[in-house]
């Protein structure tokens, strides 16, 4: 067992006028890493004067990270597991962690700790000066390669200048969320999630922190290149039509070159009298407008899909078990009546 588990003050324990700060962590196969990131948040945690709870979701891992983290419920109480029945995705998990969070404050942290977690005592400090939203933007990303440097900011700056809602850019999941913002946020119930979107569609007054990211320092990440495009599709979409009007000028633009290359061609053959070479300028004009029209059906085809995938009114994830100690329900219950009676009492 490691010893660092252990502390004097339990999570829960002490008058329930003090606060409750929620950790939600979203995670997928991240066995490797899980004793490095307890022990390190709960050595923060630890030096906060408030009560606190781990909301960990596990996205269907496979590794034995659910086994892992129920071994460490049995001896640190505030630990709480949601195992959901299937890998639904991290925005699915996030929606569930946040759903299942109590607290008057959650964070939203990634089991990685490449977003550091000596970072929330600075994160408490402005939610506690009355801000409802604290958004930590990354100043470096130590740990990746240029390419995936360059790529995430260009589509950060690409998918502010689309949406309508202003999306704040090199901005992660990692940020501070009061219990009115989280209540609002969960108010949204669409299918299709991109949670930076959301989380920046409710507006409230936020104030931004900026750090630098963390390489991993174990495991793998389960983030490759086409899941990056997808998740990047899906902001895209989710935000904004303008891919749309995208297609509609590139039509126009095809449609107008087309005119013109034949009108040159007819001016040719009248005026000069030169014979039109056909099968290279035909094959070179049909193919390129094939594309043009296979991109916008395919454009138009991820609007329509997310509309039939929304009709469907499917769970955005399913529950498979809820695991939390047995001093953290007792409390749960205490803190319940207490706040019964202090209702009956106004």
């Amino acid at each position: 067992m490691n010893k660092r588990f252990e502390f004097n003050a339990l999570p829960f324990d002490g008058p329930f006028d003090k606060q409750l700060l929620s950790l939600v962590v979203p995670l997928f196969n991240e066995r490797p890493m899980l004793p490095i990131f307890f022990d390190r948040v709960l050595t923060v945690l630890a030096t906060l004067d408030l009560r606190w709870e781990i909301v960990l979701v596990d996205d269907g891992s496979d590794d034995g990270s659910a086994q892992y983290i129920r071994s460490v419920i049995d001896r640190t109480p505030g630990v709480r597991l949601i195992k959901l029945s299937r890998n639904f995705g991290k925005e699915a998990a996030m929606t569930a962690g946040l759903e299942h969070a109590r607290g008057d404050a959650v964070i939203v942290l990634d089991a990685d700790l490449q977003d550091p977690p000596e970072q929330i005592p600075a994160m408490v400090e402005c939610w506690q000066s009355g801000v409802d939203v604290v958004l930590m933007q990354r100043r470096s990303r130590a740990g990746e390669t240029v390419f995936k440097r360059w790529s995430a900011h260009l589509f950060y700056r690409l998918l502010n200048r689309t949406s309508r809602t202003n999306i704040p850019v090199d901005t992660g999941d990692f940020r501070l969320m009061s219990r009115k913002a989280v209540s609002a946020l969960l108010v949204l119930t669409e299918r299709n999630r991109y949670m930076k979107g959301l989380f920046a569609w409710i507006g409230m007054p936020t104030q931004v922190i900026q750090y630098d990211r963390e390489p991993r320092v174990a495991g793998e990440t389960k983030w490759d290149y086409p899941g990056l495009v997808g998740l990047a599709l899906e902001g895209l979409t989710s935000f904004s039509i303008s891919p749309l009007r995208w297609a509609t000028v590139i039509g126009l633009i095809a449609a107008s070159m087309g005119a013109v290359f034949g009108l040159w061609i007819v001016v040719k053959a009248i005026m000069l009298g030169d014979a039109t070479s056909g099968y290279p300028s035909l094959v070179a004009l049909i193919s390129f407008l094939g594309g043009i029209q296979l991109m916008s059906v395919g454009i138009v085809g991820e609007y329509v899909g997310k509309t039939y995938m929304e009709s469907k009114q499917r769970p955005i994830y399913l529950t498979e078990d809820v695991v939390e100690s047995r001093d953290g329900l007792r409390q749960q219950a205490k803190q319940k009546m207490t706040e019964t009676r202090h209702v009956k009492a106004v």
